[in-house]
């Protein structure tokens, strides 16, 4: 694996594929990045890896060093030139991400890396989502021309007998930032793996725990590595030597032999807190009571009572039918009926009250017709937070990152409001399409976070562009709400991990989380760079789990087995069947299997054992690497893929 970058995602990015899926990175950053302290994935891992060893200056033209230990090599370079990536390997290499900063940059580097090796594996990170678009078919195109001319070229190193795709993923940090920023709001825990529009997460349940068996059972911890939070919440396990180990993706016969070992459980994130309230749908024709003001409406209620006492009591008077005398009312009332000249006198004064109410329902209509135009007009404003609104996720700053996260909390029908300091941001328009509360202002201010109800909500998600801001909105929420769930995006490792620990012992009942973007974005990078099946990777002490979406066609360890069949303990197994796919693959083979004349849409997580797979099927898994780089018909290097 090659990485070029020129911040801290590179070295979170080759950290990441290092540690967690034990692959040989190169990593090419500028000469003054080698003074940044590359980030490590877990605290065992920064205990053991390794210095990186070989380091080349291809801007001087010098090469020193012995061979790579460790699987790590450095290349310096300010640019990803086509020398620069000949000598970083990338003619032998498996996959290649381009994290810089500038878009023609990243985009002028993957040119040049597809015409190298048209069997590349290519991961770019683009703020432009439009133009990804175009970039992705383009280079996609290029290699499907390049390998019906031929075999490619190089084997891709670590790949062989063919079993990668030479595809191309476009990504930003805002789109891989944002699930494990909600999920960090929702649920506390920022690792989690997202499919088919769902957040799932691992859950780690102490021995005797008789709640559900979730979606899965992932694994049984170790005997002695089942405390709360030091298996699945770090990624490290306790390394007692000579105890039993995890043991991943156990049947059904040692799960239930398991004894006193905790387990680790597959569930989908979800929000526990109230429903949105009523009426908070978009619909074209805003409800009555919305309307008019409260106000407004017993106004009106007491001038048409007045016009039916009105109508009766000319109806006794002149003997008239009750229709009549409450046209005639009307008439009064708008001054447009013959004045009653020779009538009874309590004709007379029935008249003259009538233009009396007359009179007043006149500013009454006219309100009305105000409110109602500004109603209409609000309809694409910006929303106020609705009174009695608590449980909700208070979230500062509506930009890129901002835009997106909210995006994500409204696919999960998690009620929001907003705070943005500028009436220009880009996901105010988001926002006021989604129908959510919006609170204009600086969060530094006093009363600020008050309108958005920071008192009563369930989170505060601090991600504006400024570290301080969020700094200073955290600290100033836990004063209001000492036991309320913070969670801050910085952009600096160190300064987060500085901030979370110094929270965490101020506050040590509460929930704190201070993340990095990069941090965030380097697993669905080192995803992508595995391929476009990887949906993400799951920590379980000091092992990993897998999780990809494949198509069961071509490998024949699934294809024509039932679920129960292709199931392999320690291995890999069948989570879910993708009926979005479409075809016959989403049909059961089993008569009986679902509800007669149904076809459940998305992913179907309770599959029956005797369900047998099509070639058309796709299917989500769980693999140790071993399993999977079997299923892929990968060469397991060694032991590193266990």
């Amino acid at each position: 694996m090659v990485v070029c970058g020129d911040d801290g995602l590179a070295h979170r990015l080759a950290a990441e594929l290092r540690g967690v899926y034990g692959e040989q990175v190169t990593l090419v950053v500028p000469a003054s990045e080698r003074t940044v302290r590359p980030p490590v994935v877990g605290r065992a891992r920064a205990a053991s890896a390794a210095l990186l060893d070989r380091v080349v200056n291809v801007a001087a033209g010098r090469t020193g060093g012995s061979e790579p230990v460790g699987g790590e090599r450095l290349v310096e370079a300010a640019e990803a030139t086509e020398a620069v990536l000949a000598d970083a390997g990338v003619e032998r290499a498996a996959a290649l991400a381009l994290v810089y900063d500038d878009d023609e940059t990243n985009i002028r580097a993957a040119l040049t890396a597809r015409r190298l090796n048209p069997r590349l594996r290519l991961v770019l990170r683009l703020y432009n989502r439009r133009l990804g678009q175009h970039i992705e078919e383009l280079l996609d195109q290029a290699a499907a021309l390049a390998s019906g001319d031929g075999d490619g070229g190089g084997g891709g190193g670590g790949g062989g007998d063919g079993g990668f795709d030479a595809s191309t993923t476009v990504l930003s940090d805002a789109d891989t930032a944002a699930p494990a920023l909600v999920a960090s709001a929702v649920a506390g825990t920022s690792k989690v793996v997202q499919t088919d529009g769902l957040l799932l997460r691992a859950v780690e349940r102490p021995p005797g725990d008789v709640r559900g068996a979730g979606l899965a059972t992932l694994a049984l911890l170790s005997g002695t590595g089942n405390g709360a939070g030091n298996g699945v919440a770090n990624g490290v396990g306790n390394g007692v030597a000579g105890e039993q180990g995890p043991e991943l993706l156990p049947d059904s016969e040692a799960v239930r032999a398991s004894g006193g070992r905790g387990t680790v459980v597959l569930e989908q994130v979800s929000y526990a807190g109230p429903p949105l309230p009523a009426g908070r749908g978009g619909g074209i024709v805003p409800p009555f009571a919305s309307l008019f003001s409260r106000r407004l409406r017993w106004s009106l209620a007491g001038l048409v009572g007045c016009v039916a006492a009105l109508a009766i009591a000319l109806s006794v008077v002149t003997g008239e039918h009750p229709l009549f005398a409450t046209y005639e009312t009307l008439l009064d009332l708008f001054a447009i009926n013959d004045p009653a000249l020779g009538a009874p006198i309590g004709r007379q004064i029935l008249q003259l009250l009538a233009g009396l109410v007359g009179l007043l329902l006149l500013p009454v209509l006219l309100a009305a017709v105000l409110e109602a135009l500004g109603t209409f007009r609000s309809a694409s404003a910006l929303r106020k937070p609705p009174r009695g609104l608590g449980g909700h996720v208070v979230l500062l700053g509506l930009g890129k990152i901002g835009t997106r996260v909210l995006t994500r909390l409204r696919e999960l029908d998690i009620p929001v409001v907003c705070v943005e300091a500028g009436a220009e941001a880009r996901g105010l328009a988001t926002a006021r399409r989604l129908r959510v509360p919006v609170v204009l202002g600086d969060v530094t201010q006093e009363g600020v976070l008050e309108a958005a109800k920071i008192h009563r909500s369930h989170a505060l998600l601090a991600v504006t562009s400024s570290d301080t801001t969020n700094l200073e909105a955290a600290l100033y929420a836990r004063s209001v709400r000492p036991d309320l769930r913070v969670v801050l995006r910085l952009y600096d490792d160190d300064f987060a991990t500085a901030v979370y620990r110094t929270l965490r012992a101020a506050h040590p009942r509460a929930s704190t989380r201070s993340r990095s973007v990069s941090h965030l974005a380097a697993p669905a990078f080192a995803g992508a760079m595995m391929g476009r099946q990887i949906l993400g990777a799951i920590p379980v002490e000091r092992r990993v789990l897998l999780f990809a979406a494949l198509e069961v066609g071509g490998h024949p360890q699934l294809e024509g087995r039932t679920v129960g069949e292709a199931f392999r303990a320690g291995a890999w197994r069948v989570l879910a069947l993708d009926t979005a796919a479409g075809g016959e693959g989403a049909e059961p083979a089993v008569e009986g299997a679902y509800e007669e004349g149904t076809v459940p849409s998305g992913l179907v997580w309770d599959l029956p054992d005797n369900y047998v797979l099509k070639g058309s099927d796709r299917v989500v898994l769980a693999a140790t690497r071993r399993g999977l780089a079997e299923l892929l018909g990968r060469r397991a290097r060694d032991g590193a893929l266990s």
